[in-house]
């Protein structure tokens, strides 16, 4: 995934920034929620959010962070019980765009994987999705979700032990990458 440095965000309006920004906040909202709709209106939800603080997004060491960040606050507030939904789980995940980051594993271990990533907790989720398909660091998924690096590796621990356990009972052989 591309970094937006401060010097870009600073250059260029939020219309140009969204329009760049659009396809990894709906790739990631997407592996967040499992269904497009959603997906677009988590997306949309962020950028509104952005535009009505785009002085201080632009201004941000990292904007790109700071919108990502915006996107997971919003999907985790959107999974507690006072927001309660209706959710339909996709087939399969949506194919990896050519050349980016954390596209690195086979078509058939997404399949396989996919069901069992959506079963998992948002926070377990979340972190799975930042880690293994964005291929962020504990830091940078830290930041994004507003704890304790120490809090992103037990849930990593967890959300991989289940993983772990539910295709054990699958009948599959998963190795971590």
């Amino acid at each position: 995934m591309r970094t937006t440095t401060t010097a870009e965000a600073t250059a260029i309006g939020f219309d140009e920034y969204a329009a760049s920004a659009w396809p990894r906040l709906y790739r990631y909202a997407y592996l967040l929620t499992g269904q497009h709709a959603d997906a677009e209106d988590l997306a949309q939800t962020t950028l509104l959010r952005t535009y009505r603080s785009w002085d201080r997004v632009r201004r941000a060491d990292s904007p790109t962070a700071y919108v990502r960040r915006t996107l997971t606050n919003a999907y985790l507030a959107s999974k507690r019980p006072r927001a309660a939904r209706l959710e339909v789980l996709a087939d399969s995940p949506p194919e990896p765009a050519p050349g980016g980051r954390g596209g690195e594993v086979a078509t058939d271990d997404h399949l396989t994987l996919w069901p069992h990533i959506q079963s998992l907790p948002p926070r377990q989720r979340a972190v799975v999705v930042l880690r293994y398909y964005e291929g962020l660091s504990e830091r940078e998924i830290a930041e994004a979700l507003g704890c304790s690096p120490g809090t992103v590796k037990s849930s990593a621990h967890h959300a991989l032990k289940s993983l772990r356990t539910a295709l054990g009972e699958a009948g599959t052989t998963w190795k971590e990458a």
